[in-house]
């Protein structure tokens, strides 16, 4: 039996929800690709904090952070009322030599850009928390103040992860 291909796009609803945070690529409805950037690192790339480039070394950080497990468990509701745990989370231990690797170099690229902009990358990228956030969370209480501290600190850590990436290549 055929499933019928799902090509309808978003929502309005959720469009609406993302107001102007998204981009539309293809002209034809076959090809078009909708891609959604209402969260923090999105809306730092569209409203220009940091350039198209950072924002790709802060998603690539960002995967190395998922990749290598440390993103934590999904909880979830039991309906069947049998809780149970996977011990070998709590080791540390990886499950797989790739996903060592990831963690090695999202370790290693925390290290190269120090903390303070590792710290804005981890809240922005990782953990989807506004600049205003973020920056209030470093100890600035004018939210002006923090929204601007925190979007030098992610654009310095965007700069300096693009730099280690491209050393990696080499």
């Amino acid at each position: 039996m055929d499933t019928p291909l799902d090509d309808a796009g978003p929502t309005p609803e959720r469009l609406a929800k993302a107001g102007q945070f998204f981009t539309v690529a293809g002209r034809s409805r076959s090809s078009r690709k909708i891609t959604m950037l209402d969260d923090a690192l999105g809306k730092a790339w569209l409203r220009q904090i940091i350039s198209a480039q950072e924002y790709s070394a802060l998603r690539r950080y960002a995967l190395h952070w998922v990749a290598g497990g440390l993103q934590g468990p999904l909880p979830s509701v039991d309906l069947n009322r049998i809780y149970s745990h996977d011990p070998t989370q709590m080791s540390g231990l990886a499950k797989s030599e790739a996903q060592l690797d990831h963690k090695r170099t999202y370790y290693a690229a925390k290290q190269a850009i120090g903390f303070n902009p590792s710290y804005v990358a981890d809240q922005v990228a990782c953990f989807g928390r506004a600049l205003q956030e973020t920056g209030m969370s470093m100890g600035f209480k004018s939210p002006y103040r923090a929204r601007e501290r925190a979007a030098e600190y992610l654009a310095s850590a965007g700069a300096g992860l693009s730099k280690f990436f491209e050393s990696l290549r080499r």
